[in-house]
């Protein structure tokens, strides 16, 4: 099993000066931690992200690697929370019959509540993503395999690039029609690549205005040593600055206006689509999916912007340079499905978890069982008692003060679990004349609301601007909250699920 991801040489010579006891592998230190409550001293429990990290963007080590092929059990969150080379990484090294347990998923059983994932929908031109549907099941493809999104050619009276913009103002870029598309290496610089059942941000941008057609393509890979097959293709249209209605041979296609869109690969019928979601992370959400032929994709004249400043938008033109544009309306390499991963937020959750992690962990040393059930019965009672306590601080926060405004989209089961309002989760857009848009929102949401404080996550502090920007120009306070990572201030979840209790108290009262 050595090196099916990574190359381990040697890989019996390098085995870990570990103990006899069970070894098990988490992703995130929080996991590592409810992991370690139930296992007692009976296992040792190891974490891929160290704590501070992001999980959403961590690439795993060679050290990583090593502890994950002598695990007896892993744990992953998954719903998409983690990079996707970590999933690689756990599924092409744990060793055959070794448990690899997504607690979001598993812990459903024993009633975690999961909650569609929250998006900016406030958005006046169609916010133009892309999806992966579907589990590829007929080609033998699980979640670890890749879905292959390629353009293989364009025509029109300028250029075309789809990119993202990263969350700190990196950009990625996928598709860029300016040097032609190369089928000579299989369109490997105009190829997005997105697991089954996966769903990503988007920025397009046009250079001239006029009727642009992109052709398309879709394979998958179902491995790393599997040659990629065929799964679809087809040709999208866009309208740039001009009547959408008058598209060539389209007389009655359906414009894309606004809202929220998605180029759809869909692995179980085989073909290219769009889905339409009216209603994007709300609680009733009616979608609706459309043959892309039957689809043009408006570029209003009001979507005209000048290429910023920022050296990484060179690709787009001079600086001032006048381009049409769909922006991403959520910044960061965001790819995720539809539910959001953070379950933990919410202690009830949590407790599902410790009892998935105490199932799996009798059923690999059923020696340990006891000891694996009082562990979990005690550290239940603990967590019942945080629950209580997170609430009752909370609630004692004046209701018209439950206001939440963050950067980062992590804080959703906190809001429903202890009656918050997340207003808004804010970051920079470099790519759309240096954040004025999202500046005015925030500015906005934090002066009509009379928000005392906005919450920054502590492995971010040193990396954020217009959040910490607007806040003290308004007065406000910007106060810690803790999301995805754990720290020295807050080495356990019980301290991170108090500590950030105790900021919303004392930065919201």
């Amino acid at each position: 099993m050595c090196g099916a991801l990574f190359s381990l040489a040697g890989c019996a010579a390098s085995t870990p000066a570990y103990d006899d006891r069970m070894q098990v592998v988490t992703t995130t230190g929080i996991l590592a931690d409810l992991a370690r409550n139930v296992a007692g001293d009976r296992a040792v429990v190891t974490s891929i992200v160290p704590d501070g990290a992001d999980p959403h963007s961590y690439e795993p080590t060679l050290r990583n690697v090593r502890d994950i092929v002598y695990a007896d059990a892993a744990f992953t969150n998954y719903l998409l929370l983690e990079q996707q080379s970590v999933i690689k990484a756990l599924d092409a090294n744990l060793r055959d019959g070794v448990p690899n347990v997504s607690l979001a998923e598993s812990a459903v059983k024993y009633a975690a509540e999961v909650i569609p994932l929250v998006e900016d929908f406030s958005l006046d031109t169609v916010w133009l993503g892309a999806r992966v549907a579907g589990t590829g099941e007929q080609f033998g493809a699980g979640r670890t395999a890749d879905v292959l999104l390629s353009g293989t050619g364009l025509t029109g009276p300028g250029d075309l690039h789809a990119y993202l913009t990263g969350t700190f103002g990196d950009v990625t870029r996928y598709l860029d029609s300016s040097d032609g598309f190369d089928a000579g290496t299989g369109y490997r610089d105009d190829t997005l690549v997105l697991p089954p059942d996966a769903h990503t941000h988007l920025s397009w941008a046009f250079t001239e205005p006029g009727y642009y057609e992109l052709s398309l393509q879709a394979k998958l890979q179902v491995d790393s040593r599997s040659k990629p097959l065929p799964v679809a293709t087809a040709t999208a249209v866009f309208a740039v600055g001009v009547d959408p209605h008058g598209f060539p041979g389209r007389p009655d296609a359906r414009v894309l206006d606004a809202g929220h869109a998605d180029l759809t690969v869909d692995l179980d019928d085989e073909k290219f689509t769009v889905l339409l979601d009216h209603e994007h992370g709300s609680g009733e959400v009616h979608q609706e999916f459309i043959d892309l032929s039957d689809v043009v994709i408006e570029v209003p004249t009001k979507a005209l912007h000048e290429v910023p400043g920022d050296p990484s938008y060179r690709f787009l033109g001079r600086a001032g340079d006048p381009i049409y544009q769909l922006p991403q309306a959520v910044l960061g390499k965001h790819v995720h499905g539809e539910i959001d991963p953070h379950l933990w937020q919410n202690v009830r959750n949590a407790m599902a978890y410790v009892e998935v992690i105490r199932d799996t962990l009798i059923r690999v040393d059923p020696a340990g069982a006891r000891d694996y059930r009082d562990n979990a019965a005690r550290y239940l009672s603990e967590l019942d008692a945080l629950d209580a306590e997170v609430r009752d601080t909370i609630d004692t926060i004046p209701a018209s003060r439950r206001v939440l405004v963050t950067t980062h989209d992590a804080f959703g089961y906190l809001a429903a679990a202890y009656d918050l309002m997340v207003a808004g989760f804010v970051t920079p857009n470099p790519s759309t004349e240096p954040s004025l848009a999202e500046r005015k929102r925030l500015t906005q949401t934090i002066t009509d609301l009379r928000v005392p404080a906005v919450f920054l996550e502590p492995n971010l502090a040193t990396r954020s601007s217009t959040l910490v920007e607007v806040a003290r120009e308004r007065g406000v306070r910007v106060c810690p909250i803790y999301g995805d990572a754990l720290d020295a201030d807050a080495p356990t979840y019980i301290d991170m699920m108090r500590a950030n209790a105790r900021s919303l108290v004392d930065c919201l009262n």
